[in-house]
């Protein structure tokens, strides 16, 4: 194939879904349709997850513990930029379409871009300035935490990347094309896997960097990704038309992504936030169980993007009928969304609280662990599906921008994480009891983001 026809084949002269069909198809097909494109590309992020703890597993114990230390900031980098801003950005655009005004929309894609750049540049500042004090708070020392540092300083270097990636992947699903977006990320994964294993086990008689080497993958990854969709974007075959020439700073447009981005941030925080807090209360019970529940706040993590791709599915759909004034179709998709990532998540909960050594089985051996582990699945897992509800209906509201009920839930599950396991831990309650408390929080914000969209007035 050459190279023109290898670009022509990614124009989307013909859409899958064309932007009329989300105000007016069968609301489950098409959500369906547009998810599944989501899903190959958050099957990627699995892939990338899983590869990247084997690599750095092998490089020994104390970069494991390093990357344990990072993670939580990383998946914050990420979860901020994709779903929270990423989320205000797409709605602000379909909400333009679906009003008929397409240059606002190209307007908000330029201004989108800004956003993006400030947002990776903030956490450039704040990680390598202040990395190793927030690493050292939780615990990090000598070898462990100078192996965080290693793969930190990479990786936040780079951050402009991340967040360029993930904003402009939002503005072409802003558009309801969800193809490019998964295709770009999905070739992303390849690449950072690839790479990270290279340079960090010093494949193919390349030199071993370590953990420099794995972080080196994500950010040669991202890069690639930025400038791929940069590229897709000017060309003109998005189906958004961007002026350059004819682009000035309103202040207007800024506020219309950040009245839904801004709000949702707070959104990943708290998740993040939950569990640092609970990891820190876990830590007093011993090594096992802090282990144990480590698997399970991992699965928990990469559970997010199954409602990832569902929620963000939605979000074009509710965003556009939104703005043509088609509220009772909005609040179907969203509650159709809701209950499709609701089961999905629910049944992996169900799995792994009926046989956990399948998840466990994947990264040890230890009895101990496994004991905690399974214990913490048996009380938490059948509450996922409950996660999976408030996660997905989360970015549905962003689609209505009407985030506020959501982001609320999201704190009263970190005030019962927080001040619940605080009182736990007081009266030396055993460790079950918190893992008990954790499927309460989810099944309460769960229940919290749904009454709260059923309470709020959209449109």
């Amino acid at each position: 194939m050459t190279i023109e026809a290898a670009i022509e084949d990614i124009r989307p002269a013909t859409p899958a879904v064309p932007v009329d069909h989300l105000l007016t198809a069968p609301i489950l097909p098409t959500l369906l349709r547009l998810a599944v494109p989501n899903t190959i590309a958050m099957f990627g992020s699995t892939l990338v997850a899983v590869a990247e703890t084997s690599y750095i597993g092998r490089l020994g114990t104390e970069p494991l513990a390093g990357i344990a230390l990072v993670f939580p900031f990383a998946m914050l980098t990420q979860m901020m930029s994709a779903g929270a801003m990423g989320g205000g950005v797409s709605s602000a655009i379909s909400r333009a379409i679906g009003a008929g005004d397409r240059d606002r929309a190209a307007d908000l894609a330029l201004h989108a871009a800004i956003i993006g750049a400030c947002g990776g540049l903030f956490f450039t500042v704040m990680m390598l300035g202040f990395g190793r004090n927030f690493y050292a708070l939780l615990g990090g020392r000598g070898g462990v935490l100078e192996q965080s540092m290693h793969y930190s300083q990479v990786l936040f270097s780079g951050a402009i990347s991340i967040w360029l990636v993930n904003t402009l992947a939002s503005v072409v699903r802003g558009t309801g094309d969800m193809r490019i977006p998964s295709m770009t990320l999905i070739t992303t994964s390849m690449i950072q896997i690839a790479v990270g294993g290279v340079l960090g086990l010093g494949l193919f008689g390349v030199p071993s960097l370590g953990m420099r080497g794995v972080a080196a993958g994500q950010l040669t990854a991202f890069t690639c990704g930025a400038i791929f969709l940069a590229w897709y974007l000017a060309s003109g075959r998005s189906r958004l038309k961007l002026d350059f020439k004819a682009f000035s700073f309103q202040r207007a447009m800024f506020l219309d992504i950040l009245k839904v981005g801004a709000i949702s941030c707070l959104s990943p925080l708290q998740s993040v936030l939950t569990i640092l807090i609970f990891t820190k209360i876990l830590a007093g019970f011993g090594t096992e169980t802090l282990a144990g529940y480590g698997m399970g706040s991992r699965l928990e993590f990469l559970l997010i993007p199954i409602a990832f791709a569902v929620g963000v599915a939605s979000v074009p759909m509710v965003g556009m009928a939104i703005g043509a004034g088609l509220v009772t179709r909005a609040r179907k998709v969203a509650w159709t969304a809701g209950t499709v990532a609701g089961l999905v998540v629910g049944l992996v909960g169900l799995v792994v609280a009926l046989k956990p050594t399948l998840w466990i089985a994947l990264f040890t051996s230890d009895p101990g662990v496994t004991a905690a582990a399974s214990s913490y699945f048996a009380l938490a897992g059948p509450a996922f599906g409950f996660f999976g509800v408030g996660v997905c209906l989360y970015f549905s509201s962003q689609g209505a921008a009407k985030v506020g009920g959501p982001v609320l839930a999201g704190t009263i599950r970190l005030l019962l994480v927080g001040i619940g396991g605080w009182w736990l831990a007081t009266v030396s309650a055993p460790a079950w009891t918190l893992f008990a408390l954790v499927g309460a929080a989810m099944v309460a914000f769960g229940l919290a983001t749904i009454i709260s969209i059923r309470l709020t007035r959209w449109g």
